[in-house]
């Protein structure tokens, strides 16, 4: 038997994409995650599981803690908090779709603003004071220079989702300043694409894909008859958009350092999760050609409101820090 117990580390959103690799990364660091889900951005399985989390189970061969809950119901996630003894909170839950996020801000708002405030409220009150927070590049708005770091001004975001990220991580600021006790690791992701080399669990988004990469991969395989390329006319190398793409397994390592940092208790630390390396949205589909060998067909269509033409990270400050490096390159991330 084990001489300490391990840590419980209550996942939000655990079954998501992003969520689900994570949980993978807990369990084989010796972790005992507890997820916790409302199904927004999940598809049920048997057993009453996320069917993510049941394919989790069968790679790490244990079972997974689960429970159907959604953050904004405050008395369920009190139940859970009296339920377990949590060592930390990593937290993912919330709504993600930028072009969504404009048409219903106030449900935006509602959900990753008041659910996250009563995720803090509730470690507050039973004594949990460490959390990661999944944050995003969007808090960064229209690069004033490139690479982005974590000094670039924040807040000049295009839209609500990227503004509900934003003012979470102010909030989460402001209690670690007036709390000494707290700590947090703000994770800025850049875009997190790819999938655990199982190949058993990755990203499966219902409806049209809102990001780039589901979208390759389903016109490759033939569910969809061509990618619509959203400008080809920005001051980028071949006029497409160019983005920042993380391997989500290097992404999910950057989580577990970052429960490592909050050991040292840290206080309020911030760190950009990204490559450093940009590549065009033409780019990617040469090299989803290469990984698939299918040929993806676009057809190049107006700008999307909102879109930069170049983003990517300095993931300098996360090497030092944290100790955490992406290793994957783009044609991994595509295989």
């Amino acid at each position: 038997s084990q001489g300490t117990m391990a840590e419980k580390i209550l996942v939000t959103g655990g079954a998501g994409y992003i969520g689900s690799h994570c949980v993978l990364e807990l369990v084989q660091a010796g972790y005992v995650p507890v997820v916790v889900d409302n199904f927004h951005n999940a598809i049920r399985g048997a057993d009453s599981l996320p069917e993510s989390l049941r394919r989790v189970q069968q790679i790490v061969h244990q079972p997974i803690l689960f429970q159907e809950l959604d953050i904004t119901d405050v008395a369920a996630l009190q139940e859970l908090f009296k339920k377990h003894h949590f060592s930390a909170v990593m937290h993912f839950a919330g709504l993600k779709a930028v072009g969504e996020s404009v048409q219903k801000p106030l449900e935006y708002y509602r959900v990753n603003l008041t659910g996250t405030i009563q995720l803090l409220e509730t470690m507050k009150a039973h004594g949990v004071r460490n959390i990661v927070f999944s944050s995003s590049a969007t808090v960064y708005g229209d690069p004033k220079y490139l690479p982005l770091d974590e000094n670039h001004p924040v807040g000049g975001c295009t839209n609500p989702y990227g503004k509900s990220k934003y003012f979470i991580e102010e909030m989460i600021r402001d209690l670690c300043k007036a709390e000494r006790d707290w700590n947090a690791v703000l994770l800025r992701y850049f875009n997190p694409i790819g999938a655990h080399e199982s190949g058993m669990i990755g990203e499966d988004p219902q409806g049209i894909p809102n990001n780039l990469m589901p979208y390759v991969a389903q016109v490759a395989v033939g569910r969809r008859e061509f990618l619509k390329v959203f400008g080809n006319d920005y001051k980028t190398e071949d006029g497409t958009g160019v983005r920042d793409y993380i391997h989500v397994v290097d992404l999910a390592k950057g989580h577990i350092a970052a429960l490592k940092k909050l050991k040292e208790d840290c206080g309020c630390k911030i760190y950009n999760l990204g490559t450093g390396t940009g590549y065009s949205v033409l780019q990617m589909v040469q090299a989803m050609e290469k990984a698939s060998g299918r040929e993806v067909r676009y057809q190049v269509t107006e700008r999307r409101a909102g879109d930069v033409a170049s983003c990517y990270a300095d993931p300098a400050l996360a090497e030092q820090e944290l100790g955490w490096e992406a290793a994957q390159g783009l044609d991994k991330m595509c295989k």
